[in-house]
């Protein structure tokens, strides 16, 4: 008599693994835990709490209260809108002279210097060794009545025509329009050197030896083949100047007078002296929102894909 034989239990399914490849695309995410929470706390949170500041009413003594008092802002602008418009000024005016100033010795750098560019390199981040503060000091004592430089500058009757123009009083440069926008070029000039310089550098020399051989006159090169290689510098360089210059209150107070103040100087004392916060919160986001408008619409004029 046979016998059936039974069928063995079928095998229970082996778990799932999770795949290494899924594991490997949370990695990146993981590393930017850390700098995504520092944003966080050390910036979206106090610009949360300073947008907040803006709308509110009251005094130190009673304490504030957000009452989404927006006219807070129509106040601020409309009484300190010389020093927005100053800012700009003295700003867009010391942009240009850092790129007046700092192509030629990024270009030098880049194609000439050879085998001095280290040391030419070393000095233009040498001046960030030594404090803001002192550097700006520094020029008040250049700048002083009794300098060699003023009494150059009298010598070549230079002081008449800037004085003229309306940026010297006389035969001063101190307290000045002209001492502000000295001040911010040469604080601000190694942020427009540094990216000029990146940027020439990564140009292939063979396009200037093809232009040569195009009988290509150099400065036809210059303004046909470096110059519009060279744009992302030039965009990047405008901007690491003019953003913080614009906010700058250390030059405009150590160098100038009343009369040359910005608007950084109106929310350092807004901040500090007046105890006005809501004031204080309001312009700084109001130069906040003009530079973003600004920068946006120089970007896009510019054309330069690599910053967008």
């Amino acid at each position: 008599m046979s016998t059936l034989t039974e069928a063995p239990p079928p095998l229970a399914p082996a778990p799932e693994k999770k795949p290494a490849r899924r594991r490997g695309r949370l990695t990146p995410y993981w590393l930017l835990l850390p700098g995504i929470l520092w944003l966080l706390i050390f910036f979206a949170l106090p610009m949360i709490y300073q947008a907040s500041t803006s709308v509110q009413t009251g005094s130190l003594e009673e304490g504030y209260e957000v009452t989404w008092h927006f006219a807070t802002y129509w106040n601020a602008l409309s009484e300190y809108w010389p020093q927005f418009l100053r800012s700009v000024l003295y700003a867009g005016s010391a942009t240009v002279l850092c790129l007046l100033l700092g192509y030629p010795l990024a270009y030098l750098i880049a194609f000439r210097a050879g085998r001095w560019r280290n040391l030419i390199m070393i000095l233009v981040i040498a001046p960030f060794f030594t404090s803001f503060l002192i550097r700006t000091l520094a020029w008040k004592t250049i700048l002083a009545d009794g300098s060699p430089v003023v009494g150059a500058l009298n010598t070549l009757h230079i002081l008449d025509v800037t004085s003229w123009l309306g940026i010297t009083a006389g035969d001063r440069v101190l307290a000045t329009p002209l001492a502000v926008v000295c001040g911010l070029t040469y604080n601000f000039l190694p942020f427009m050197i540094l990216p000029l310089y990146t940027s020439l550098e990564r140009i292939d020399s063979r396009l200037h030896e093809a232009a040569g051989d195009l009988y290509a006159k150099p400065w036809t090169t210059f303004r046909k083949v470096t110059f519009p290689l060279s744009m992302p510098g030039v965009v990047s360089g405008t901007l690491l100047t003019f953003i913080p210059a614009a906010g700058d209150y250390v030059n405009a107070d150590l160098l100038g007078s009343t009369d040359t103040r910005m608007i950084g100087n109106v929310i350092q004392s807004q901040f500090l002296r007046i105890l006005d916060y809501p004031t204080a919160a309001a312009l700084s986001f109001i130069l906040m929102f003009a530079i973003l408008i600004m920068v946006t619409l120089y970007i896009r004029k510019s054309g330069t894909e690599d910053l967008v």
